[in-house]
Protein backbone atom coordinates (compact mmCIF):
# COMPACT_ATOMS: atom_id res chain seq x y z
CA UNK A 1 0.00 0.00 0.00
CA UNK A 2 1.37 3.46 -0.90
CA UNK A 3 1.34 6.17 1.47
CA UNK A 4 -1.09 8.81 1.96
CA UNK A 5 -0.13 12.24 1.57
CA UNK A 6 -2.24 15.19 1.21
CA UNK A 7 -0.71 19.01 1.19
CA UNK A 8 -2.17 21.61 3.63
CA UNK A 9 -3.61 24.36 2.18
CA UNK A 10 -5.49 27.53 4.23
CA UNK A 11 -8.09 25.65 5.63
CA UNK A 12 -6.92 21.90 5.21
CA UNK A 13 -4.45 20.47 7.26
CA UNK A 14 -1.40 18.34 5.62
CA UNK A 15 -2.40 14.37 6.50
CA UNK A 16 0.96 12.19 6.02
CA UNK A 17 0.34 8.52 6.88
CA UNK A 18 3.74 6.42 6.36
CA UNK A 19 3.17 3.31 6.15
CA UNK A 20 6.74 2.12 6.46
CA UNK A 21 6.85 3.32 9.87
CA UNK A 22 3.34 2.97 10.70
CA UNK A 23 2.52 6.76 11.35
CA UNK A 24 -0.31 9.31 10.68
CA UNK A 25 0.76 12.53 10.92
CA UNK A 26 -2.33 15.44 10.93
CA UNK A 27 -1.13 19.06 11.10
CA UNK A 28 -2.29 22.55 10.50
CA UNK A 29 -5.53 23.72 9.94
CA UNK A 30 -8.72 22.29 10.01
CA UNK A 31 -11.97 24.10 8.54
CA UNK A 32 -12.51 23.29 5.18
CA UNK A 33 -15.66 24.40 3.14
CA UNK A 34 -17.23 20.66 2.75
CA UNK A 35 -15.44 18.98 5.62
CA UNK A 36 -17.24 15.52 4.89
CA UNK A 37 -15.73 15.63 1.08
CA UNK A 38 -11.98 16.42 2.19
CA UNK A 39 -11.79 13.84 4.81
CA UNK A 40 -14.08 11.05 3.19
CA UNK A 41 -10.71 9.62 0.85
CA UNK A 42 -8.81 9.91 4.21
CA UNK A 43 -11.36 7.87 5.77
CA UNK A 44 -11.56 5.34 3.08
CA UNK A 45 -7.35 5.10 2.82
CA UNK A 46 -7.49 4.15 6.60
CA UNK A 47 -10.35 2.02 6.39
CA UNK A 48 -8.31 -0.07 4.11
CA UNK A 49 -5.37 0.09 5.63
CA UNK A 50 -6.97 -1.30 8.72
CA UNK A 51 -7.58 -4.09 7.19
CA UNK A 52 -4.56 -4.95 5.58
CA UNK A 53 -1.65 -4.40 8.93
CA UNK A 54 -3.79 -7.14 10.88
CA UNK A 55 -2.75 -6.44 14.88
CA UNK A 56 0.50 -4.17 13.58
CA UNK A 57 0.69 -1.39 16.38
CA UNK A 58 0.53 2.06 14.67
CA UNK A 59 0.41 5.94 15.79
CA UNK A 60 -1.39 8.78 15.24
CA UNK A 61 0.29 12.33 15.89
CA UNK A 62 -1.84 15.30 15.77
CA UNK A 63 -1.21 19.06 15.73
CA UNK A 64 -3.62 21.39 15.03
CA UNK A 65 -3.46 25.06 14.69
CA UNK A 66 -7.01 25.66 14.50
CA UNK A 67 -10.42 23.53 13.60
CA UNK A 68 -14.05 24.06 13.64
CA UNK A 69 -16.63 21.85 14.79
CA UNK A 70 -17.34 19.90 11.72
CA UNK A 71 -13.70 18.93 11.64
CA UNK A 72 -14.27 18.06 15.61
CA UNK A 73 -16.83 15.60 14.17
CA UNK A 74 -14.68 13.88 11.87
CA UNK A 75 -11.52 13.68 14.36
CA UNK A 76 -14.20 12.10 16.70
CA UNK A 77 -15.01 9.85 13.94
CA UNK A 78 -11.48 9.32 13.38
CA UNK A 79 -10.57 8.28 17.05
CA UNK A 80 -13.75 6.02 17.40
CA UNK A 81 -12.53 3.89 14.65
CA UNK A 82 -9.42 3.73 15.88
CA UNK A 83 -10.52 2.93 18.99
CA UNK A 84 -12.60 -0.19 17.58
CA UNK A 85 -9.28 -1.40 16.25
CA UNK A 86 -7.41 -1.35 19.58
CA UNK A 87 -10.32 -3.26 20.82
CA UNK A 88 -9.44 -5.63 18.60
CA UNK A 89 -6.17 -6.16 20.12
CA UNK A 90 -4.08 -3.65 18.34
CA UNK A 91 -2.30 -1.26 19.80
CA UNK A 92 -3.04 2.07 18.82
CA UNK A 93 -1.45 5.44 19.71
CA UNK A 94 -2.66 8.49 19.12
CA UNK A 95 -0.68 11.51 20.59
CA UNK A 96 -2.63 14.89 20.74
CA UNK A 97 -0.17 18.10 20.70
CA UNK A 98 -0.98 20.96 22.18
CA UNK A 99 0.51 24.60 22.65
CA UNK A 100 1.62 25.14 26.57
CA UNK A 101 -0.29 28.41 26.13
CA UNK A 102 -3.59 27.30 24.69
CA UNK A 103 -5.70 25.69 27.25
CA UNK A 104 -8.80 25.38 25.27
CA UNK A 105 -7.10 22.72 22.78
CA UNK A 106 -5.77 20.48 26.09
CA UNK A 107 -9.38 20.77 27.43
CA UNK A 108 -10.24 19.41 23.40
CA UNK A 109 -7.93 16.62 24.02
CA UNK A 110 -9.17 15.96 26.83
CA UNK A 111 -12.52 15.85 26.28
CA UNK A 112 -11.81 13.08 22.87
CA UNK A 113 -9.39 10.98 25.65
CA UNK A 114 -12.17 10.51 27.63
CA UNK A 115 -14.43 9.11 24.87
CA UNK A 116 -11.79 6.53 24.30
CA UNK A 117 -11.33 2.86 26.11
CA UNK A 118 -9.15 1.06 23.90
CA UNK A 119 -6.85 3.71 22.13
CA UNK A 120 -3.79 4.97 24.39
CA UNK A 121 -4.23 8.89 23.96
CA UNK A 122 -1.51 10.95 25.09
CA UNK A 123 -1.65 14.89 25.92
CA UNK A 124 1.52 16.45 24.69
CA UNK A 125 2.90 19.82 25.64
CA UNK A 126 4.97 21.60 23.23
CA UNK A 127 6.47 25.41 23.55
CA UNK A 128 5.65 27.40 20.13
Amino acid sequence: MDNLQIDATKFTPQIFFDVTSQVLEIRGKSYPENTAEFYEPVFEWIKRYLVEIGNIPFTVNIQLDYFNSSSSKVLMDLFDLLDNKAREMSEVTINWYYDEEDDIFLEHGEEFQEDLDFVDFNLIEFKS
